[in-house]
Parts: C-alpha cells; structure tokens; sequence
C-alpha cells in the first residue's frame, strides 16, 4: 500500500503515549469519532502505546449556548497536544462562515497547518461513479494557509445595487516554497515519483507564475521526480476520465478544496475520505478530520459511515511515527471495504468490524 506519512522526518522511536486533542464537534461527528477513538486504541496494543485524550465542546452547540468559537485560551491548551482529532463541525443554524472562520480557519492558520494532505485511493470493492478508472492512488497536497482564505479582502456599498466585494488571493514567496518542497518529499518517497503542479498560469498570471517557478527550482533538486503541469480546469477532466494519471498533486488552498472534493467522489464518495492539517516542521499538533460534513439530517440515528474517520486516524498514527500500527488501519480498512458488500451496518458495527480485524 502506498504511504501517506507526513515527509517531514516521523519520530525515530514512535512516542509511547498519546496526548489527543479530541473536537468530535457537531453532528454525526461524535458518531464517527467514537469509532475512531476504538480503532486508534485496538491499532496501538500491539506497541504498548497509551491514548490519553482531552475533549474539548467546539462548534455549534458551543457557539449557540455562549457565542464562542475558539477562546484563546483553548487554544493554548489545544496547542500543548501531541495530535488532534477533528469529527465534523457544521450546523444549519449558524450563519455561513464563523464555525468555518472561527474554528476551522483558525485552528489551521494558528497551528501553522500549511499543508493540507488528502489522499485519493480507491480501494478494492469500492464502486465509485467511473466505468474504468484505472489504479487510482494519489494524494493531494493542498496548501493551507494562504490564498483567498487568509480573511484579506473587504466589502464597500453592501446591499445597494453598487456593491463591492475583494477576496484577495495571498501567495507569498515563503509559503509556496514550503508546501512544494513537502509535495515533491512525498513525491520523492513514493513508487511512481510524480508530481503534478495545478493551479491557472495563464490567467493568473502573478500568484500561477510564483507557484511554477518554484516548482521548477525545488524541482531541480529531485531529479528522479517527473513533473507536469495542468490547469485546474483540465485537472477537473483528468480525475474523470484518467484518474489513474495522478500519484502527487500540489495546489493553492482554493484549488485543493475543489479537486479534493472530486477526488472523493471519484474514489467512492465523501464518506470515504480522509485527511490531516500538517505543520510538517511539528511546532505544533496536527490535525485529522474526516473530510465529510457533519451531516445533521443523520445525526443520532447511527447510520453514518466512519471510515472516513478511521482512515484520518491511520494518517494520525503514521504521523506520530506508528506506521505499523497506520498500515494495518489502512489494511482492515481495505479487508473491510472488499468484503462489504451491500449489507447495511451500523456506525458502531462498522467500528467494531474494524477493531476486530486489527486484535
């Protein structure tokens, strides 16, 4: 199976203790995290490691009962984590934009998570919406914390026929350079040693010609990696027609947002989609999170899937240096998919499957 450990140097001696952050948020969040925290625990025996967890009450039911989203102060507590774990945040009754900015955002921008990494396999068994999409195995490596959703833009005239709204795109030198850098690690470390740039040169000419040049000066220090180049809008073809094609794709925040997503559907559906919020240079915790949303017209009825948070906990393990303990998640993972059939299962029966696989 292919790797998809942070590229940065994992531990030399994986840790034996765990200190997790835990946001099961809103929901069917704690569903799937509950599964997750199952597997994670199962997955580690073997080694003698020891999970303790703190959780901590973000996302709507917080922001409805107080009007907080992340106190500084929980942020500093979140910060001392060796890891967190993330189920979903979303609710209906929030306004658009302040879990999303409040927490989310601010979680990745404060804890340097500059690379957002989610990996697209389609496992064995898995049906997805393509007659023959090939081997598909490739990994996303989509830049966290600059483009347009760093907050840097402003309305004028709002709500009158005149009105005026920027979101400015921040692309800085320093930035690019540490997310590609990453991009071709990953590239570097796996069999087929490509990686694809994807942004929209032609167009934008100031922020696509930065990302293209420094892909083609860290390039020239990984000769055996074959580089190619597509606009987002053929990359968006490519995933339907030739998926197969891709083993590392680096991209701008906007950019990975969306392909990511029709990566997803091509490896079977979103809730099979896993992912991490790196800081590569582990100044901080990262953070793993079922790329789903938290799906409130399901919540509490025990039917959402928790693979999705599973397969973040395998990235969490193989981050923290556990990469025996990562590969056999992603292993009862792949068993579980193959043998799955049609039959309907439970958000805990799909854990317990899962957990039992790995004792």
């Amino acid at each position: 199976m292919t790797s998809t450990a942070a590229a940065s140097p994992v531990p030399s001696t994986p840790p034996s203790s765990i200190d997790l952050a835990v946001i099961a948020g809103d929901g069917i969040g704690p569903e799937v995290v509950a599964e997750g925290l199952k597997v994670l625990g199962v997955a580690l025996e073997p080694s003698g490691a020891k999970v303790s967890t703190t959780e901590y009450d973000l996302g709507a039911k917080r922001w409805h009962a107080t009007g907080e989203t992340l106190p500084d102060s929980v942020l500093e507590e979140v910060r001392g984590a060796d890891a967190i774990l993330l189920g979903a945040v979303g609710d209906p009754g929030v306004p658009s934009g302040v879990l999303e900015r409040g927490l989310l955002l601010k979680l990745r921008f404060e804890l340097d998570h500059y690379v957002n990494l989610r990996p697209g396999k389609l496992f064995p068994g898995v049906r997805g919406p393509l007659a023959d999409p090939g081997d598909v195995d490739f990994v996303v490596v989509r830049e966290g914390t600059e483009g347009p959703y760093t907050g840097n833009g402003g309305a004028l005239r709002v709500g009158t026929p005149h009105e005026v709204a920027t979101e400015v795109s921040v692309n800085t030198a320093f930035g690019v350079e540490r997310v590609v850098r990453d991009a071709f690690a990953r590239a570097q470390a796996r069999p087929r040693k490509k990686l694809t740039l994807v942004h929209k040169h032609n167009v934008l000419t100031f922020a696509g010609h930065l990302w293209r040049r420094t892909v083609e000066r860290v390039g020239a220090e990984f000769p055996e990696v074959a580089v190619d180049y597509n606009h987002v809008d053929a990359a968006t073809i490519y995933l339907v027609q030739d998926p197969s094609r891709y083993d590392v794709i680096v991209t701008d925040n906007l950019f990975g947002d969306i392909v990511t997503d029709l990566a997803a559907a091509v490896c079977g559906g979103i809730g099979l989609a896993a992912s991490g919020n790196i800081n590569p240079d582990r100044t901080a915790p990262s953070m793993f999170e079922p790329v789903h949303g938290s799906a409130p017209d399901i919540a509490g009825q025990g039917i959402a899937d928790p693979t999705a948070t599973v397969l973040s906990v395998g990235m969490l393990l193989a981050h923290l240096g556990h990469t025996d303990a990562a590969a056999r998640v992603e292993a009862a993972v792949a068993a579980d998919l193959a043998e799955r059939g049609t039959a309907k299962r439970s958000t805990s029966e799909v854990g317990d499957a899962l957990a039992a696989r790995l004792a």
